[in-house]
């Protein structure tokens, strides 16, 4: 339960530069484990012409070509799916502790939205050297977007998430520090994305979202 009690006692709301809630020690140590031990592929060591963004995932067309031996779109990111859910046992209880009512209800209180219709989907994300991402606003079918890191290798805080105003100056980093992150809302205005820096190793993090559409884990 250390999600719900990292909402209801280790939680900071923050309004600029758009509504955003952080959180303090919302994972387990044995979740945070899975995090890091969970295979994710390296890029940079396969046949590829790598950009250093996600966007690869899932194989958008103009990716495709990048492919060398003209094979089939790389999954390189890790969805928690029924199918492999045995292989995270305690990531898969932080699911069902975000399908209870307990915590949806907390979280769509405090964003002013409503999740009884919504569905859980969790993906664990490993960053390495040559990676960024462009400010941008979420799908509006993401009702909730959250981030949560895992930082055993020590990397710098500054490997957070940079949130922009609607002028996409950079307002502020969310500090990339263990057992810590962040959650807000979708919206017009709500611009972040990550500048190019160094990843000494690993920049590990647990991708938690509410959404429209269907995954395995609804909300109950």
């Amino acid at each position: 339960m250390e999600f719900i009690n990292s909402l209801k006692k280790r939680l900071t709301h923050y309004s600029s530069p758009f509504n955003h809630w952080e959180l303090d020690k919302p994972l387990s140590e044995e979740s945070i484990n899975e995090i890091c031990k969970a295979e994710v592929i390296d890029l940079k060591k396969m046949n590829i012409k790598y950009d250093g963004t996600r966007a690869i995932d899932g194989g958008e067309g103009k990716f495709r070509e990048g492919i060398l031996d003209g094979g089939k779109a790389i999954k390189f990111r890790c969805f928690i799916e029924k199918n492999n859910s045995k292989n995270f046992p305690h990531l898969s209880n932080l699911i069902e502790e975000l399908q209870s009512k307990d915590v949806y209800e907390h979280i769509g209180d405090l964003v002013k939205r409503d999740l009884s219709n919504s569905y859980v989907r969790v993906e664990i994300i490993c960053d390495r050297q040559g990676f960024w991402l462009k400010p941008h606003c979420d799908i509006k079918e993401k009702l909730i977007s959250g981030l949560f890191f895992a930082n055993p290798f020590n990397e710098s805080e500054n490997l957070g998430t940079d949130l922009y105003d609607t002028n996409l100056n950079k307002v502020k980093t969310v500090p990339y520090k263990h057992n810590y992150g962040y959650f807000f809302t979708s919206g017009p205005n709500t611009w972040h994305g990550m500048e190019k820096k160094e990843i000494k190793k690993e920049r590990r993090c647990i991708q938690i979202n509410y959404v429209t559409f269907e995954t395995d884990w609804k909300v109950k």
